[in-house]
């Protein structure tokens, strides 16, 4: 089915809404600072009803990943050529914008992210024009790297992200905001490069058919790079098994999993989300994080399949010290937000594992975690958020008997700590228990060990229950008052989605299924 608006189809008006968005916050005068946060709200309410239209008409039956003809709301053409240039040949870079079920979570988890994150920005107060300018911004990078499958193009949405969240966090962050802001920034910037040139080696490796001229012609197109008949001879990355192949996965690698992020390429992670504005820290874990785990898996995994099955073991092992480094660490820790950021790692160790397997079972966990996790540390940053507006310390151990005095937000962190915790019939636990499934069947030991990491984050969030909402309030916080309207707005639909995923999670799981079958089929062809 087709939409169409204006000669724009879906995606991009889905990705491209927020730059218009931008616009009129940048046009209305300093003083309407209500109407800068209404637009921003109206444009992110939009990408949610948009996303809905595409999660009600997405076919779950179609594979997508590299068959152009099974993937939706496809938008395809010529957008940038470059003829007679010697040495480099004819240059051909294409506007392509497609969907499949390895992506619409995570276009559904932006969307709804991005707009809670509006939400609990209305206390903004600090030039709020460039804030809601650049928050508009860093989502338009997010979402287009979701939908993108013209490399050149995945390259220019993921750098498009990297400036405004330099100066969300360097400008509206907490004290040490520069410091953090300047660690994500080298991090991320150095990752860049590395991709940068990976994705270099294979435009001048890969080359098709041109249907028009019959000419052979390089390209970024990723569904061409996942056929391995277009690789051409005599290519830096051609051939198979080759050590330019494993150099070009790795050097991948350690772009995405910085993003995600893996031990030990984490510690830009903990000074951003302690530095970062609340609705910063909601969308750096609810869905930054995600862009790492995502590109592993339409970039390494079908274009470099013989590499990704020689660095599986690597990968398990990573995620195994991920998952067990990170509760560790949590457990260690007295800020409330810094406690979330370790967790993260851990719960991201879990995606790594999952999509490690090579197995169904294991990817479905996987990316179903990925989702899952974003709406979870949503939840859970939100809570601290509004602790931090009342009390403005994030201490665990300043607080106590929150169960007493705010007993509505209570019950709703809870639910947040419950699923982070992985508690049967929440959302957390579906997704950690196919990951580990699938992985149990691939590295039997890895995941034995793996497991108990599980022990570990319970003990630390009970801990963190305990200190936080149970015993007796102190005197100091006897007149704090319970959860606002707008806390609500932000918190109420996270919390329904906790649970009605945990309750019945096919409505994730069907989306997802039939792509991530094929894409396990593809690595496995790819190996032999």
């Amino acid at each position: 089915m087709e939409f169409q608006f204006l000669g724009l189809g879906i995606l991009s008006w889905i990705v491209f809404i927020p730059i218009l968005g931008m616009a009129l916050v940048l046009l209305l005068p300093d003083s309407k600072r209500d109407a800068m946060r209404w637009t921003a709200a109206v444009v992110t309410g939009i990408q949610v009803v948009l996303a809905g239209i595409i999660y009600m008409s997405f076919d779950q039956a179609k594979t997508g990943i590299n068959n152009i003809e099974s993937l939706q709301f496809v938008e395809h053409f010529n957008w940038i050529t470059v003829d007679a240039v010697p040495w480099v040949g004819k240059v051909n870079i294409d506007y392509f914008l497609g969907l499949d079920g390895l992506s619409i979570l995570m276009v559904i988890l932006t969307a709804l992210i991005a707009f809670v994150g509006v939400i609990s920005s209305w206390n903004i107060k600090k030039m709020v024009k460039g804030y809601f300018a650049l928050y508009l911004l860093l989502i338009t990078g997010i979402m287009g790297v979701f939908v993108a499958l013209d490399f050149f193009l995945f390259f220019i949405f993921w750098e498009v992200m990297l400036l405004p969240m330099y100066f969300l966090i360097g400008i509206w962050g907490g004290p040490q905001r520069e410091y953090a802001a300047i660690k994500f920034f080298l991090y991320t910037f150095v990752g860049g490069i590395l991709m940068l040139l990976t994705m270099l080696a294979l435009y001048f490796s890969v080359a098709h058919t041109d249907p028009v001229t019959g000419e052979s012609v390089h390209t970024f197109n990723i569904l061409h790079m996942m056929n391995p008949e277009n690789f051409v001879d005599g290519g830096l990355l051609s051939g198979w098994d080759t050590t330019w192949r494993y150099v070009a996965w790795m050097a991948l690698f350690i772009n995405f999993a910085i993003k995600i992020p893996v031990f030990p390429f984490h510690t830009w992670l903990p000074d951003a989300h302690v530095q970062a504005p609340t609705p910063i820290s909601v969308i750096l874990a609810g869905v930054l994080l995600k862009l790492g785990a995502y590109g592993l898996l339409r970039i390494n995994f079908p274009i470099l399949p013989d590499a990704t099955l020689y660095f599986g073991y690597f990968m398990a092992i990573l995620g195994m010290i991920s998952i067990i480094y990170g509760a560790l660490c949590a457990m260690a820790q007295e800020d409330f937000k810094k406690l979330i950021a370790y967790s993260s790692i851990s719960h991201m160790g879990i995606v790594i594992l999952g999509i490690a397997a090579f197995n169904t079972q294991g990817m479905v966990g996987g990316v179903l975690q990925m989702f899952n996790h974003g709406i979870i540390t949503a939840v859970l940053f939100l809570s601290v958020g509004v602790l931090y507006d009342r009390a403005h310390t994030r201490g665990l151990n300043d607080f106590g008997g929150m169960a007493n005095q705010m007993p509505r937000y209570t019950g709703i962190a809870m639910i947040g700590m419950f699923a982070a915790m992985g508690l049967p019939g929440l959302n957390g636990f579906v997704s950690e228990l196919f990951s580990f499934l699938g992985a149990f069947e691939t590295y039997r030991w890895i995941t034995i060990i793996s497991v108990t990491g599980i022990i570990i984050t319970a003990a630390y969030i009970l801990w963190t229950i305990q200190r936080i909402y149970l015993g007796e309030v102190p005197d100091r916080w006897k007149e704090l008052k319970d959860l606002t309207l707008r806390e609500y707005i932000s918190l109420v639909p996270l919390i329904i989605l906790i649970i009605l995923l945990g309750i019945y999670p096919s409505l994730a799981i069907d989306l997802i299924n039939s792509s991530l079958s094929g894409l396990v089929e593809l690595i496995s062809a790819g190996g032999v």
